[in-house]
Parts: C-alpha cells; sequence; structure tokens
C-alpha cells in the first residue's frame, strides 16, 4: 500500500509543525501530578480566560475528558440526555455504563443538533419506577452530525429547560473552536451555558496530544480525583502543554482555512455521479457523503483510494467521512475528489 499523501481520514492526523515542535523542545517541565509543571499550569490558566470558567485540567483525550465530566455529575443509576449520535455514545467503549454507571437517554437531533422542547420532553418524572435525569451533554461541534454547529439560542434554550429541572450540563469540545471561528461567537459565549466543558487539543488545533476540561474550582478539584483513579494524572506533561499553548496562540485562525477547504471539497464531491452529499451545508471541516448510486461499497473505495495515497474514511457500507485539517491544502482536496472521481468511474 503506498503512503498516504492525503490524509483527510481525521483532523486528529494532522501533524505538529516545526515551529510546535520547537516550543514542546523548549517548554519548562515540573511534576504535573503535584501541579508543579509550569508550562500545564501556563495553558489550564490560558483555557480558563478562553472559556470564562473557574479552573480547567489537563488530560491526555477528550473521552478522558468526557468520562470523567460524567462521573463527576452523575452517579449510579442516573440518566444523561444526549443526541443518538453523541461521542459518549458510539466511541466510548460503553463509558457510561462501566465509570459513572449511568444510562444515556438518546435523541433524535437534527443533525446532531436537539432543542429545548427536544430536552423538556426527554426529562423523567420524580416516579421510583423511572431514573433520575442528571445531565445533558451537548457535542460542539456535532461529528455525526455533519459538523454542525450549536447555534448560541438553542444552547440558552437547552440550558435553561436543564436548570429549571435542576440539570448540569457538559459539552464536549472536541472541534469547539471550530464552531467559534465559523460562527463568531466567542468561546465563552458558548462555555456559559454549560457547567463543565473540554477544549480538544490534537484535533484542528494540530497538537500530538491532550484535551483540558474546565469548570468550577469544585468540579475540578473532583475531576483530579477521577485523574488519579482511572492513570490520567502525569508527570513532566508540559512538553505536550507546551503545544497546546503553541496552537491556542497560532492555530485558531487558520481553521477558516479547513472549512473553505471542506466546502470546496464537498463541491467537487457533489459533482461525481453516484455520489451524495449526506448534508450540502457544510459549516465546518467535516463532510459525509453517500456513495451508494456508485457500484462500489465505501470500504470498497476507501481501500482503492488508498492505494492512490488519498485516506478517506468508511463510516459503513454506503457513507465516507473527510476531514480537513491545516495538513490539507486546497491543491490536496482538488486531488482528492480527482481521485475519487476516478475510482468510482472505475
Amino acid at each position: 500500500m503506498k503512503a498516504v499523501r492525503i490524509n483527510l481520514y481525521s483532523d486528529t492526523q494532522s501533524q505538529p509543525t516545526p515551529a510546535m515542535r520547537e516550543a514542546m523542545a523548549s517548554a519548562e517541565v515540573g511534576d504535573e501530578q503535584h501541579r508543579l509543571d509550569p508550562s500545564v499550569n501556563k495553558l489550564c490558566h490560558e483555557v480558563t480566560e478562553l472559556l470564562g470558567k473557574e479552573d480547567a485540567l489537563f488530560l491526555p483525550s477528550g473521552t478522558m475528558c468526557n468520562q470523567i465530566s460524567l462521573a463527576v455529575h452523575c452517579g449510579a443509576g442516573d440518566e444523561i440526555i444526549a443526541d443518538q449520535s453523541a461521542h459518549i455514545i458510539n466511541y466510548e467503549a460503553g463509558g457510561p455504563a462501566v465509570l459513572s454507571r449511568s444510562l444515556v437517554r438518546a435523541l433524535d437531533g437534527d443533525c446532531g443538533v436537539f432543542d429545548a422542547e427536544d430536552v423538556q420532553k426527554a426529562i423523567r418524572s420524580n416516579s421510583y419506577h423511572a431514573p433520575r435525569s442528571r445531565l445533558v451533554v451537548v457535542e460542539q461541534t456535532s461529528n455525526r452530525g455533519g459538523g454542525a454547529v450549536w447555534p448560541l439560542s438553542t444552547l440558552q434554550g437547552v440550558a435553561a429547560v436543564a436548570r429549571e429541572h435542576g440539570l448540569n450540563l457538559h459539552m464536549d469540545g472536541a472541534r469547539l473552536m471550530n464552531a467559534v471561528v465559523a460562527s463568531g461567537v466567542p468561546a465563552a459565549d458558548f462555555a456559559a451555558t454549560v457547567d463543565s466543558l473540554w477544549l480538544d487539543l490534537s484535533k484542528g488545533l494540530g497538537c500530538p496530544v491532550g484535551a483540558v476540561l474546565a469548570g468550577t474550582h469544585e468540579f475540578i478539584d473532583e475531576a483530579w480525583r477521577w485523574k488519579h483513579r482511572v492513570g490520567g494524572a502525569m508527570r513532566q506533561a508540559g512538553i505536550i502543554a507546551a503545544a497546546g499553548s503553541w496552537a491556542l496562540a497560532n492555530h485558531v485562525e487558520r481553521l477558516a482555512d479547513d472549512h473553505s477547504n471542506a466546502r470546496q471539497f464537498a463541491k467537487r464531491v457533489s459533482e461525481i455521479p453516484g455520489v451524495q452529499l449526506v448534508s450540502e451545508d457544510v459549516q465546518t471541516n467535516l463532510i459525509f457523503f453517500n456513495v451508494s448510486g456508485s457500484q462500489l461499497s465505501a470500504q470498497d473505495i476507501s481501500a482503492r483510494l488508498r492505494e492512490q495515497g488519498v485516506w478517506i474514511g468508511a463510516i459503513d457500507n454506503e457513507r465516507m467521512r473527510a476531514v480537513t485539517h491545516l495538513d490539507v491544502s486546497r491543491d490536496d482536496v482538488n486531488e482528492a475528489a480527482d481521485r475519487l472521481a476516478d475510482v468510482i468511474s472505475g
């Protein structure tokens, strides 16, 4: 198999830039577990300022951020309300059942986005026969919703209903900064609608690893206990935290380029016979498309593209997902679309 030249599999495939590597190599470090790493502390302070929260915690992954948050907010038998497309349901190995011992009530939102009325209907009564509704989880942007941005007004409506009923809110912020750049809404305004959230560093921001979880002092204090419990405490983690600080200073505004390249790829793909966009409204850097009109399965197309050095993932037998990021140029998306057309035309 040829080496991958154009990697549209995920924005997690992005490589740290030379300047980011230099920042990592020169980072001041200390014992993160004892809160003595200056680069980690600096990054956490930057994220609290960005999100308008009281405190923050550096963790190895976004999944760990989610699972720790669910465990802090929920107890055994509690119920979490989330969209059926949510990462916590589909990509975290049943974590809610194992760690927080909670159930998830799945809503059928529009491109991964539900509204206040949906939440109102999902909240359980006080019957002893029912689980207790405890937490609402939103995903900004919605991955399986095609990179859809949650409008601020929708989040505010969901938050109002949740708080009226005493529920907490958590935001999976895997692509939060994509939403910020696409919508023009400050990160702190999105963050103000929820009790806890995290910012991913390893996707559009281009870092090799890491995420930062934010919330109140009390929330983060309890999250520290869970961090130790699940093995997330680190030592000289400033080497990777420095990449996050570099990315926040240098890689946020350029996310607009990824969005533009995504729209260009979507336009080219929509012109290929046998291919149909799942959503024509490409808001950020994710493009889902259906290839059922071709003579090949999505898996076959993905494999044949890999032979040409282009990697686009197959979601199932009919759908594929392409993701733009800092290592994908306008020429790359045009070439990828050409290769896709060649494979489908045979």
